[in-house]
């Protein structure tokens, strides 16, 4: 990870922004990584995600009925951030599913998949490639490949996105989430809102998810 966060420091003095964060699919073993030319939030996060529901999710996919992301504990997708949060609620809002997330433990970041089968390769690839343009950022990402199969798609999100959002109590309590027993500050489902209408008070607790559950898609996520 470090020698990834190396490169994408070069990649700042020549360029004045480059903010990379990854999705990969474990079934299809294919990455999706968005490149962001503003600030690292979680709102860029989460549109990366919703970027690659609708380009290949949804199309490689189209019975998925729950989406299941493992991602780390910190950056634009750590478990505190209220952002996070509401911005997935968004998500679910607009893609009717559920989503559920599970973050991995403060120091297990090298368990996540994403870093052995996409990150890595990504990393060899562009070894001692000059980083000069976006285009040049683009196409070296996009044509990382292996010998087991791997595909990675990547394209540049040009959105503008402001750092310091504040999240008042109220959005923080309005997200349709549920939470595991088992850890809850770190397993969560975010539901669809639902319709408007008499209230029903919500489920605090969520059985432990099984990832093989039917129409259930996994996603490995984090920031380079």
């Amino acid at each position: 990870m470090k020698a990834m966060r190396d490169v994408w420091g070069d990649t700042l003095v020549a360029l004045g922004k480059a903010n990379p964060y990854g999705v990969y699919d474990i079934v299809a073993n294919a990455g999706w990584v968005g490149v962001g030319l503003s600030a690292d939030t979680a709102e860029f996060a989460v549109e990366t995600i919703r970027r690659w529901y609708h380009t290949v999710g949804k199309p490689r996919y189209p019975n998925m009925t729950r989406l299941f992301i493992t991602a780390d504990g910190a950056g634009s997708n750590g478990s505190r951030l209220r952002l996070w949060k509401t911005q997935l609620q968004k998500l679910a809002d607009e893609i009717g599913i559920e989503i559920a997330v599970s973050h991995y433990p403060p120091g297990t970041s090298k368990w996540n998949k994403i870093e052995h089968r996409l990150f890595a390769f990504i990393t060899m690839n562009w070894r001692a490639q000059p980083l000069t343009s976006y285009m040049v950022i683009i196409q070296l990402i996009g044509a990382t490949t292996t010998v087991t199969g791997l595909t990675v798609a990547c394209e540049l999100d040009t959105n503008t996105y402001q750092k310091g959002i504040k999240v008042t109590a109220a959005e923080l309590t309005s997200i349709n989430i549920s939470y595991d027993q088992f850890h809850p500050d770190w397993n969560y489902t975010i539901s669809p809102s639902p319709p408007s209408g008499p209230s029903f008070p919500l489920a605090d607790t969520r059985k432990w998810r099984n990832p093989g559950k039917k129409g259930e898609i996994r996603l490995e996520n984090v920031t380079l």
